[in-house]
């Protein structure tokens, strides 16, 4: 029974380990990760694959923070024309019963700026999210890979 039990936990601690998504009031944020930074570089890239709002308030997304970083600047990537601008934002509306992409590649992505140091494959660490109606709200970053080519800062 107590083998039972160990293992039971385990699988459960194995489950929470890899678990991706965090409720914060009716937002849903999905997969917070980071992408690796050359070496010397000053700034780093953060994203989640989006945030989705299941309540029927709208509720925005103000800024973040982190420990990693002097600063964290919400960016925007638009055409302008045949050239990809990208500009800091104020804040990011969060719509009710809607997701918001800030995944690699996507109009929305975080800017840590003044890294401490290179963000490399596999290190962690926590971000604060400012909502205007949820609050404030921790979640883990994992530096990963990305799959498809990154723009580049």
């Amino acid at each position: 029974m107590a083998r039972l039990a160990l293992g039971l936990g385990g699988l459960l601690l194995a489950a929470t380990a890899v678990a991706h998504d965090f409720r914060v009031g009716d937002l849903v944020i999905d997969h917070p990760y980071a992408v690796p930074s050359p070496a010397g570089a000053a700034n780093g890239v953060a994203y989640l694959r989006g945030i989705r709002n299941r309540g029927t308030v709208p509720d925005r997304l103000l800024g973040a923070s982190t420990s990693v970083a002097q600063r964290i600047e919400l960016h925007e990537m638009r055409m302008d024309g045949e050239v990809m601008r990208m500009r800091e934002v104020p804040g990011i509306d969060l719509p009710p019963g809607q997701e918001v992409s800030l995944r690699h590649g996507q109009r929305y992505h975080f800017m840590l700026v003044k890294l401490d140091k290179p963000l490399a494959v596999g290190d962690r660490f926590e971000m604060t999210l400012r909502f205007e109606k949820a609050g404030e709200y921790k979640v883990p970053v994992e530096v990963q890979q990305p799959r498809a080519h990154h723009h580049g800062h």
